[in-house]
């Protein structure tokens, strides 16, 4: 007769994600058994990244259809320890923390017991964005499972270009990267990399390149995280060419030389500029991000791949 012991393990990665926090959410695990996977993903409007870290291992643990043994991963400390270390004292205490608060998430923390139950569980921690494949793929796929209505993310008719720099020092080294999304095509990624620079200078290096690698004729939807670049193209470039490039106080335009880019690249074509406030960061801002960080580091880095 069979036992639990003797069927193969499933190999589990969860993540949850919330931006801000709190704010909308996305959650996604991945499960692996012999040479077979399957992926999950959700969201929800407003909730908190503890809520979707739970939610992500209480959706996994309900996929299985039948008790199995299981090696289930999570970045999450506060989802490890719960499970691992609290969960049994809430329990015995009626769902009362030790000093006698009630447990945040508890219709979550009772869900995910009950799940948990029929399944001998291995708990790993596993540190996030450290190179774990399965956990940098449910982080991906999490953080693209939040609903982001703000920014046309989904145009496709135009195209997307998604900018990020990453800076060493104030005046650098440092590196700049766009990841560019055009209908169906597979993304394009730009690099370049400066030994004396700033952050500012990189922003504005990855949005000039940005433009100069869109096609003619079509819509270009921008996206940094630079309030600096985005107002200063959108609203503030024209007003300083009008007055050769000189501020309301007189004072000379730092970066002259690419604010004129910007105005030259803005001309050929339809350009909207995206600021991503408040954590919003698009799956692929934060491929731009990597790329950006990879960059910083090699000094022979090309500008172009």
């Amino acid at each position: 007769m069979s036992t639990l012991s003797d069927g193969p393990i499933v190999v589990i990665y969860t993540d949850g994600a919330c931006d801000p926090n709190p704010g909308p959410g996305g959650w996604a695990a991945l499960l692996r058994w012999g040479d077979r996977e399957k992926r999950l993903h959700g969201s929800a409007p407003h909730t908190t990244n503890n809520r979707m870290e739970l939610t992500a291992i209480l959706e996994a643990l309900r996929a299985l259809k039948r008790p199995c043994r299981v090696r289930l991963h999570t970045d999450s400390k506060y989802a490890e320890r719960g499970v691992t270390r609290h969960l049994a004292v809430w329990k015995a205490k009626a769902w009362q923390t030790t000093d006698k608060r009630s447990v945040a998430n508890r219709d979550l923390w009772e869900a995910v017991d009950a799940a948990a139950a029929r399944h001998e569980i291995e708990w790993l921690w596993v540190r996030g964005h450290a190179g774990d494949a399965g956990n940098e793929e449910v982080d991906r796929l999490a953080v693209a499972a939040i609903r982001r209505p703000d920014v046309p993310l989904g145009d496709p008719a135009a195209a997307h270009a998604f900018t990020a720099v990453s800076c060493l020092g104030p005046q650098g080294p440092g590196a700049w990267a766009v990841v560019v999304r055009e209908g169906t095509e597979a993304p394009r990624v730009l690099t370049g990399r400066e030994e004396r620079t700033s952050a500012n200078r990189l922003h504005l290096l990855a949005a000039a390149r940005a433009l100069a690698a869109a096609r003619p004729g079509r819509a270009l939807h921008v996206y940094t995280t630079s309030d600096y670049v985005a107002r200063g193209a959108g609203l503030w470039a024209s007003r300083w060419a009008a007055r050769g490039f000189r501020t309301q106080e007189g004072a000379a335009v730092k970066h002259e030389d690419l604010w004129r880019e910007l105005l030259a690249g803005s001309a050929r074509g339809v350009v909207a500029w995206h600021a991503l406030k408040d954590g919003l960061h698009p799956v692929e801002t934060r491929e731009a991000e990597r790329h950006a960080r990879e960059a910083a580091r090699v000094p022979d880095s090309a500008e172009a791949r």
